[in-house]
């Protein structure tokens, strides 16, 4: 029953995105500019809130290196099995294999599996994604469709991006003690009321806008199902390895259930946004937002075997 209040909601939300589109509701201009008001400015005060509230534990910076030396692979891994994942789509495909949803899919199917006391273990997992979400990709692509790289350019662009500025601040924040400086003069209120207000519409506008772009044409299903494949056997084998290197954390269970659920959410939410410039054709927004879409299919089924069998 957990599952279907969890999920239920996301799901109407894609329809209604989805329904939006077909009725012409909202344009296609509007739908971008959602989606860069939610990436570009509420879902890095998101990230900041959580970074500044959980409590961050001493393998937090280890897990992050673990992390990212993983997705490399990961695309990696990706860029060599184009022909094994479709032609049609090699130029996006291989990085909607690296990073996963944790704000808006995770974290919310986590907490009602263990509570919020929890939500770092996931956040965790997102912060190494964010590095590299807005580190690795805008260096990728930029090379990709200018052919050289402006190092001096583009680093300014990367950490003075909101996403960067909300991971460093947050963590500063965080373990120099200032936030809850600031918090004890009585601010604390405010702070969470003014970070709800926010933060409140970021799932439902995400969810709207993969609904709006959401279409599963015949042509593409194959190539769908592949990437899935794929992406299905590479995240199996990155939770594989935590029971070798983390054996201490995995023996947990709450932290077990973490990465038993996060690894089967779908590609991170800012991952289309990203590559943005490699898209050449419709086709290619509708190909990004039906696998994520079909991720959130396998992230129901793996939330209910887990809150069954595990939790």
């Amino acid at each position: 029953m957990k599952a279907v209040e969890a999920l239920f909601p996301v799901f109407f939300v894609l329809f209604l995105g989805l329904l939006a589109r077909k009725r012409q509701w909202i344009t296609f201009a509007q739908n971008e500019g959602a989606k860069k008001l939610v990436f570009t400015i509420l879902f890095p005060l998101l990230v900041y809130k959580v970074l500044v509230t959980s409590e961050l534990k001493s393998t937090f910076l280890i897990q992050i290196i673990y992390m990212d030396i993983i997705w490399l692979i990961v695309l990696f891994i990706g860029f060599k099995l184009t022909s094994f994942t479709g032609k049609k789509f090699a130029h996006i495909s291989p990085y909607l294999l690296v990073t996963c949803e944790g704000g808006n899919v995770a974290l919310p199917l986590y907490i009602s599996i263990v509570g919020a006391a929890h939500a770092v273990n996931i956040v965790t997992f997102d912060v190494a994604g964010i590095l590299i979400n807005f580190g690795v990709l805008p260096i990728l692509v930029t090379k990709k469709v200018v052919g050289q790289v402006e190092w001096k350019e583009l680093l300014k662009k990367i950490f003075t991006s909101s996403f960067m500025v909300s991971v460093i601040g947050g963590v500063f924040m965080n373990l120099t003690g200032l936030h809850k400086m600031i918090m004890d003069m009585g601010l604390e209120s405010t702070f969470n009321s003014t970070m709800e207000l926010v933060i409140t519409p970021i799932t439902g506008i995400i969810l709207f806008t993969l609904g709006y772009e959401l279409k599963f044409e015949k042509e593409m299903l194959s190539s769908l199902l592949r990437l899935a494949i794929v992406r299905l056997v590479l995240c199996s084998i990155i939770i594989g390895l935590f029971y070798v290197i983390f054996p201490a954390l995995v023996s947990e269970k709450v932290f077990e259930i973490a990465i038993l659920l996060y690894f089967m959410c779908p590609t991170g939410f800012p991952v289309p946004l990203q590559v943005q410039a490699l898209v050449t054709c419709e086709d290619d927004e509708s190909y990004m937002s039906a696998f994520i879409s079909l991720f959130l299919v396998v992230a129901l089924i793996a939330y209910t075997i887990i809150t069954i069998f595990v939790a």
